[in-house]
């Protein structure tokens, strides 16, 4: 019997960001559904580092091309190279002669941007990185959301703000502070990463500005740990960086095998967007309805009671009920039960926390009422929920791509 040969592979990412977690995931995926005997040479800590590959002798290498460094040091490599990274809006920017997966950044800044149209936004804004070659991924996005804000007519808002090396912290957030202040109101916000997106959710909150009422923040990522992280839950598209990491890997193991690419460069879509509260804008006239949902989305999970909501909107119990069965239909009670419903749906959707921690985090008084509520509202115990979600398939985003000489995944 004849045993096929092991491949020494390198993976060259770094596993801090979740782009790259996700695409080693992708390539993982393959090699466990695939008959390829693959050896990975990855760092201990999965940091990035170059000089390591100086006296390395292997077969083939998947690579971070957004990276520039990366992309400069594999240019002349004599074995099979297959790079990953963001889309580009001119041909000429794409690695020469090296086969290609690519995220399709105008895609993922399209979806975000019909989302916040479809909740009844007419004001837009990007909030980038600074200028640097590193960054070369998010300035394409800004020319996605450039070209986006021109064909529609509209006014075109691009923020990069500023490097945090050299700047301290509170100079970096009262800069955001300025620029979010200077924005027509309400207006939708588009970050390049669910990271940007997670710092301007802070800054509305230092400057007191309500989310999703006045700013509506979506990021780029679907990154758990920004969701933690976050005051408020956080809207995202989700990359098929996975699906990626799977292409990439198909790739190289035909490149291996001989095979003959039909197609050297892969646009990979967005896998769907994952709505939370972020971005959840409803229209609402009275201002004193905004700040008390302001206030609930803020510490709802802190055990607050209708009166403390009226105490800090500054009017009294029953105004306030009024003001929100004329806005919103519901009571203040109601909107306070599903801020932490929301808040605990989130939490079950990780997976890592037990029913119990759910129901004490999130501000309900027992187990017994969690599962009560859940039963009412969404017609399943938490657990079931848990279950519902971890069977579930992302939507997929709609289009096709720009680009006549890229082959485009379905997902």
């Amino acid at each position: 019997m004849t045993t096929s040969k092991t491949h020494r592979i390198a993976l060259l990412f770094n596993a801090n960001k979740v782009f790259d977690r996700e695409i080693i995931a992708g390539i993982a995926g393959y090699l466990s559904s695939r008959r390829a005997s693959w050896e990975l040479f990855v760092e201990d800590d999965f940091r990035l580092r170059l000089p390591s590959l100086a006296n390395w002798q292997g077969d083939g290498i998947i690579a971070d091309f957004d990276d520039p460094a990366v992309a400069a040091a594999l240019s002349g490599s004599s074995i099979p190279v297959v790079g990953v990274g963001g889309s580009y809006a001119d041909d000429a920017d794409y690695p020469v002669g090296v086969p290609y997966v690519a995220t399709d950044n105008f895609k993922l800044v399209n979806l975000a941007y019909t989302h916040l149209i479809d909740v009844g936004l007419r004001h837009f804004a990007l909030f980038s990185l600074p200028n640097g070659i590193e960054h070369r991924w998010a300035h394409e996005r800004e020319k996605a959301f450039e070209n986006l804000m021109r064909r529609d007519k509209l006014d075109v808002a691009v923020f990069r703000g500023r490097a945090h090396a050299g700047s301290s912290w509170d100079e970096v957030v009262a800069h955001q502070v300025e620029w979010l202040h200077s924005l027509p109101k309400p207006v939708g916000i588009i970050a390049v990463t669910d990271a940007r997106a997670r710092q301007l959710l802070q800054a509305c909150q230092t400057a007191n500005i309500a989310v999703p009422e006045q700013v509506a923040i979506i990021g780029i990522d679907n990154d758990p740990l920004a969701r933690m992280l976050s005051c408020i839950p956080l809207s995202s598209v989700i990359q098929g960086t996975q699906e990626m990491g799977r292409t990439a890997a198909r790739m190289l193991h035909q490149l291996l095998e001989g095979t003959y690419l039909e197609c050297k460069r892969i646009l990979v879509p967005p896998a769907g967007i994952n709505v939370l509260s972020s971005s959840a804008h409803r229209p609402i006239k009275n201002p004193r309805v905004m700040r008390a949902r302001h206030f609930i989305r803020q510490y709802a999970c802190q055990g607050i009671k209708g009166d403390q909501v009226a105490d800090y909107v500054g009017v009294s119990r029953s105004t306030l009920e009024l003001y929100f069965q004329q806005e919103l239909a519901c009571s203040v009670h109601d909107e306070i039960l599903r801020f932490k419903l929301e808040a605990a749906t989130a939490l079950l959707t990780r997976g890592d926390v037990s029913v119990a921690e759910v129901a004490h985090r999130c501000g309900f008084t027992s187990m017994q009422y969690l599962f009560a509520v859940f039963k009412r509202e969404l017609g399943c115990t938490p657990r079931e929920y848990q279950q519902r979600i971890g069977n579930g398939v992302a939507a997929p985003a709609d289009g096709a791509a720009n680009d006549a000489d890229a082959c485009v995944i379905a997902m």
